[in-house]
């Protein structure tokens, strides 16, 4: 078929890789950083940014003819970032982008205005954060409210970027996957809840066209074909090829378990943010506020210099810690629902009492808290194999020896790679080939499969669900019925 490039512009940088259009077989790729002006949030990103900056990025990784011979592109883009522009298509406002902290008020009162948590899960399947764009509309009405009334169209990233490529047409779209992750469009209905819209900007605003996975949005002058786009959580999804039984464990600060789903999951609780994904499927997420930060805090306590010697520290320990169980919820936790409490080191005796088995118990303490997460998804019928596991933390070796066993399924630790724009390259190939004829419109090109590890529970299994037993026991007893509350 060719060649096809794709695009991630993420909140730091614009990743660009140019794929064979058959195999997936990466032949060049691109980077550049955004050019980053103005004051610095707290968390060391703006949290206000003018779009130009993703485009100027862009035009320096496609630079030297990366693109040469590129028949069709795919963008993935950061997600949560609102574009607020005029009805003559200019930006009001920079963009708002990240996790937006001052939106935390405004996500309380629309939690209140709608009747609560359980009336926008049933809405949109999911209840607002400060992140997402809806709470940043009822944000930017109490607070700008010039530049709200001036808002008449909405757009995130990823959209605008297209709209860019394409020239600013008149037709501006977007994807299922994006969309399902604003607050103001429900993955289980796949329509536009304007109402909500309206109840957070003050008034009605246009908004993109929600076009199929394998659609074009349109072609450039060049004749270059732009597919829809997604966010980065459905593009990383795709350029790894998950599927039907597969999940996804990310390790970051916080964690967050996703897998993929053949509907959408409505959960009163809230502790299912029901997302779309960039196929047609679906994408539960449910996260954890304490992931990579237990490990922190944990080395730091004991004095280990760096989380590798932690987990060196950990693997002289054994499975359940000599009796050492820790309940990670360093910062609250969200799953389960327990905003205000505190971290738990429970079974000290004076045998466990050494640095090692209290490294083991950071370790078990966070996956075992991960695991709880995939049993929100199991528990609602979500069929999980195997499970993919991300972020840098997932080559430790403490990671590697503890969770298969702890989870309950085949690990695969797939090697790094810059899997958004992988998928938003896959997203093209799609598009080019529904567009020829050659490929089916209903399912994706078969590229070849993430490199990875693969690790396998095996005769630990019974051992690790013990050891899973064990924490349970922990939190129920330390916390009676927060997963029935």
């Amino acid at each position: 078929m060719g060649i096809v490039a794709g695009l991630d512009s993420s909140p730091d940088f614009t990743r660009i890789v140019v794929c064979d259009a058959d195999t997936g077989a990466v032949l060049r790729q691109g980077y550049a950083p955004h050019p980053m002006e103005g004051a610095e949030s707290a968390g060391g990103r703006p949290s206000d940014v003018d779009p130009q900056a993703w485009l100027l990025s862009l035009g320096e990784a496609a630079g030297g003819g990366l693109l040469e011979g590129v028949q069709a592109i795919g963008v993935s883009s950061q997600q949560n970032a609102v574009v607020p522009l005029d009805s003559q298509g200019n930006t009001v406002r920079p963009a708002m982008v990240g996790g937006d902290k001052r939106a935390q008020v405004a996500a309380a009162d629309l939690i209140d205005a709608v009747g609560g948590r359980e009336a926008w899960a049933q809405a949109v399947g999911c209840v607002p954060q400060a992140a997402q764009p809806v709470t940043k509309l009822r944000w930017l009405a109490k607070n700008e409210p010039d530049a709200a009334a001036r808002t008449a169209v909405l757009l995130q990233a990823h959209d605008w970027l297209v709209w860019q490529l394409l020239g600013r047409p008149v037709r501006r779209t977007t994807d299922r996957g994006g969309a399902s992750g604003t607050g103001y469009w429900s993955a289980a209905t796949g329509a536009y809840r304007p109402d909500l819209v309206e109840l957070a900007l003050g008034h009605q605003a246009m908004l993109p066209e929600v076009i199929g996975p394998s659609d074009a949005a349109g072609t450039t002058p060049e004749g270059l074909l732009i597919s829809a786009g997604t966010g980065e959580t459905m593009a990383a999804a795709l350029g790894l090829g998950i599927g039907h039984g597969d999940a996804v464990v990310s390790l970051g600060a916080s964690g967050s378990v996703m897998a993929v789903h053949h509907e959408a999951l409505v959960d009163q609780s809230g502790m299912i943010t029901s997302l779309a994904d960039a196929t047609g499927m679906h994408l539960p997420v449910v996260t954890t506020l304490n992931a990579v930060r237990t490990l922190r805090g944990a080395a730091e306590l004991i004095g280990a210099p760096d989380l590798e010697a932690l987990s060196d520290l950990a693997m002289k320990s054994t499975p359940g810690s000599h009796g050492l169980v820790m309940l990670p919820y360093l910062e609250g936790e969200r799953t389960p629902n327990l905003p205000h409490t505190a971290g738990t080191l429970a079974g000290l005796r004076r045998e466990s009492m050494k640095p090692e088995h209290f490294a083991r118990a950071a370790f078990e303490g966070m996956l075992c808290g991960l695991a709880d997460a995939l049993d929100v998804l199991r528990g609602r019928g979500v069929e999980v194999r195997r499970i993919f596991l991300l972020g840098a933390a997932a080559e430790l070796s403490a990671v590697q020896a503890a969770a298969p066993a702890l989870f309950g399924a085949q690990v695969v630790v797939p090697q790094p790679a810059d899997y958004a724009a992988i998928g938003a390259a896959r997203q093209a190939a799609w598009a080019l080939g529904a567009s020829q004829g050659t490929l089916d419109p209903r399912t994706p090109p078969a590229w070849q499969g993430a490199a990875a590890q693969v690790l396998d529970p095996g005769e630990e299994l019974a051992v690790g669900q013990a050891v899973r037993q064990q924490y349970v026991s922990v939190r129920e007893q330390t916390h009676p019925g927060a997963f029935r509350g």
